[in-house]
């Protein structure tokens, strides 16, 4: 099996690098694993400016609707963070005090929702709430077990119920001119979200839960879906378990359910997250990336690895694969001229390209364009 290029990890940055080249032609496969950072995702990305109109764009043509307002988004805790990228039905604030009195309206039986801490950050900021809870016969049978009672179970349910919801709250609402609901809708049509907006008589704020994100799956769907379409292969369910280098140049890659074929390309992209996907694994010793043995950025002092204050930021976060200004990975302290890495993969070792989701992307793009700028050189 041979291809242009062959991109490790179909998260956001696997996908974005994916459809960026397929566009441009490049015959790209994609391998994942399955459950990556899309599926805890907040459905916002911090400033990616200089960018904004190439992102817009890319996900725009993928079904996927985003809107640039900078300002702060609402947590599932109930406090504020910067943002000012976001999905449509990811409500971004020029400060804090949305409303005056807001309605928090959970399901009952559903446990991933912290209505309690939402009420307490709301009043912090000066606003009025009232907390009730929607008790759903259609949603019985998931309440009869916790594990059933989750985001995207709960989700299935009300891309079928949402007008039934819509009258639920019209019930309750009394004089707030601000409802906050849980992000359990819209998994599998995005327009039920704006739909619900437009059946109450006020302003409408989806507040995130516990993973699954329901947002982060509909958008991975949807951006997979895509690349698809674009030509690329997807290969699900699968991961990479030997490499095959020499002499700088990464020649071929072997996975668990093609172990007795090698899978050949050009160029590769290596995208797999850090520890929650494996990207990065730890021991007591070391932080090591497992696939090629790259270079990576740590601290030798474990004890300098976290910070006793858990609310801080924890250092071990920051470290990452070492990579060229071309993104290009390092090993041995030398660049391997056709690996490039994307992604939260690089910890904080580019500040430059952002954090989190904009760092996901902007390294996912900047990967493609050295591809594509090597193929037409």
């Amino acid at each position: 099996m041979k291809y242009d290029t062959v991109i490790i990890g179909g998260g956001l940055s696997g996908l974005v690098a994916g459809i960026a080249l397929q566009k441009a032609g490049q015959n790209t496969a994609i391998i994942s694993t399955g459950q990556n950072a899309l599926h805890f995702f907040s459905g916002t990305f911090e400033s990616l400016k200089g960018d904004e109109q190439r992102i817009l764009d890319l996900f725009n043509e993928a079904g996927v609707r985003l809107h640039y307002s900078p300002g702060v988004r609402l947590t599932p805790m109930g406090t504020f963070k910067e943002s000012a990228l976001s999905l449509e039905d990811i409500d971004l604030f020029p400060s804090p005090k949305f409303a005056r009195k807001v309605l928090i309206v959970n399901f009952t039986g559903y446990h991933d929702f912290f209505s309690s801490f939402l009420a307490e950050g709301l009043e912090k900021e000066g606003m009025s709430c009232r907390v009730r809870f929607l008790n759903l016969p259609e949603l019985e049978q998931l309440q009869q077990s916790p594990s059933e009672m989750r985001s995207v179970q709960i989700a299935r349910v009300m891309d079928r119920i949402w007008e039934k919801v819509i009258q639920e709250v019209r019930v309750l609402l009394k004089d707030e001119d601000a409802v906050v609901l849980p992000q359990v809708f819209g998994l599998q049509d995005a327009s039920v979200p704006d739909r619900i907006r437009r059946g109450i008589p006020a302003h409408v704020v989806f507040a995130g839960t516990l993973p699954p994100s329901v947002p982060g799956i509909r958008t991975l769907i949807l951006l997979k879906q895509r690349f698809q379409l674009l030509g690329g292969t997807y290969l699900m369910g699968d991961e990479v378990v030997r490499a095959h280098t020499h002499d700088g140049v990464v020649h071929s890659v072997a996975t668990r359910n093609l172990d007795n074929h090698y899978i050949e390309a050009s160029n590769f992209i290596l995208c797999t997250g850090g520890y929650f996907s494996k990207g990065l694994v730890s021991n007591p010793f070391q932080v090591y990336e497992p696939i090629f043995g790259l270079d990576v950025a740590f601290n030798e002092d474990r004890n300098a690895w976290y910070n006793p204050a858990f609310r801080e930021d924890q250092p071990y976060m920051s470290f990452g694969v070492k990579a060229d200004e071309h993104l290009h990975a390092m090993e041995g302290g030398k660049a391997l001229e056709n690996l490039y890495v994307a992604g939260t993969l690089l910890g904080g070792t580019h500040p430059e390209f952002g954090t989190a989701a904009g760092l996901a992307i902007r390294t996912a793009l900047h990967a493609a364009d050295q591809i594509l700028k090597n193929v037409q050189a």
